[in-house]
């Protein structure tokens, strides 16, 4: 075995590929965070850009929607069609892919002359971000020992946290430049090309699913409908649609909330400058909650950390659509609600050991990332439905699914399935 023990206490006794496949992996979410919000962050202007009309025009936020909804559902695809893969080919093989897959449509990105070229563009940036989470969650989940992985979950969501705050800085310093174009932001997302050159060089493929591979062919998708599985499966995937979709309706809608409120307004306030600290207040303090969740995880198991973390996730959301705030009060609400999301990280340790070896990336990219796939349709029908002055109820409706997302959370197996 290339691995250290799993009884490993700290991290100088885990071993070279230990090291190599975290780092790769926590890369890989970095990079993930990066590409993620390049586009949320200039979505309004570029597509008002695009359109050829005012920001404020109703069609930007309609068919802003549907290329987030396009995004959406790529990374849903990407996550299953790159979960096959990476059971077929391996994980550091199948990982160096999704990253180039990802670099290279966001910076094609750049080159979009109207709305329905932009929205393929993210389409196939997404396949690689959905994929990637697969294949490095898995990655991590065979070589790192087992009672490391909450943490190993908040350190690899908190990954994503430092590549949006990446993001915010980057489009910061953009906004700077004499000249600037939004278009220009997209061009950061190909920085993570050169990453691969790296991991396809020092990220061997990992022990167990070489010895597993060496025994029998990786079974198809369909083998997550099998007898033995096809309960967790199920769970899994409607927990995650569930969660999603009201998660991506906040992270979309929010900054049209922000943009359009009250004290914003009236002050005549820079709206990106308003946005970029809205997003920076959420994403700062969903790295405590990275760790919060971790250490409930950690302490009450994965089924009642996700429990809890959801219904509170629901009240500070409905709290903060509910009733009108101050701004600053505003950023102090978004900042609780973003301190829940770091119930997302534990879907990273929690998804690949209930599913077999050979099922293991097409199982956590299938059921995580089947809720994309949801989500894409909820951001489209509030795109549709919303009104521009009336955000705070779009909110509203969506923290609801938190509710049924924290009971369902309770019928997770607790079990590791078996290879």
């Amino acid at each position: 075995m290339r691995d250290a023990p799993a009884e490993a206490t700290k991290l100088s006794e885990l071993s070279s590929h230990q090291k190599k496949s975290g780092l790769a992996a926590w890369l890989g979410w970095f990079f993930d965070g990066l590409d993620l919000h390049l586009y949320t962050l200039v979505a309004t202007v570029f597509v008002a850009e695009l359109l050829m009309v005012k920001e404020v025009d109703p069609d930007v936020g309609l068919y802003g929607s549907y290329i987030q909804a396009a995004f959406l559902l790529g990374w849903a695809l990407g996550g299953a069609f790159f979960g096959i893969i990476g059971d077929r080919l391996g994980r550091s093989q199948t990982l160096v892919l999704t990253i180039l897959t990802y670099a290279l449509f966001t910076g094609l990105s750049f080159f979009a002359e109207n709305w329905w070229q932009l929205m393929i563009f993210r389409f196939l940036a997404a396949l690689g971000i959905g994929g990637e989470w697969a294949v490095g969650a898995s990655l991590l989940s065979e070589t790192w020992p087992k009672k490391w992985r909450p943490w190993i979950a908040a350190v690899l969501q908190c990954a994503v946290n430092f590549g949006i705050l990446a993001a915010i800085g980057g489009v910061f310093l953009l906004q700077k430049v004499p000249g600037y174009e939004p278009r220009w932001v997209f061009l950061i997302g190909v920085l993570p090309a050169f990453v691969t050159l790296w991991i396809r060089k020092e990220v061997p493929e990992t022990a167990e699913w070489s010895a597993e591979k060496g025994k029998q062919a990786a079974p198809s998708m369909m083998g997550l409908f099998g007898r033995d599985i096809r309960r967790t499966t199920f769970i899994a995937s409607t927990l995650c649609a569930i969660s999603l979709t009201g998660h991506w309706c906040f992270m979309f809608w929010q900054q049209a909330f922000i943009r359009s409120h009250p004290e914003v307004i009236a002050r005549s306030l820079d709206k990106a400058s308003v946005v970029a600290t809205a997003l920076f207040c959420v994403i700062s303090a969903s790295v405590v909650g990275n760790f919060a969740s971790g250490w409930a995880a950690h302490r009450f198991g994965y089924r009642r950390a996700l429990a809890a973390f959801f219904g509170v996730y629901f009240v500070l959301m409905a709290l903060t659509f509910a009733y009108p705030w101050s701004l600053n009060q505003t950023y102090a609400l978004y900042a609780a609600v973003g301190f829940c999301q770091g119930v997302f990280g534990l879907f990273t340790m929690a998804l690949p050991p209930l599913f077999p070896t050979l099922l293991r990336t097409t199982g956590a990219g299938f059921s995580y990332n089947i809720g994309r796939v949801f989500a894409a349709a909820g951001t489209v029908f509030f795109g549709i439905f919303a009104k521009p002055s009336d955000f705070s109820s779009v909110l509203l409706y969506a923290s609801i699914l938190f509710l049924p997302a924290a009971i369902l959370a309770m019928w997770l197996p607790t079990e590791e399935a078996t290879s």
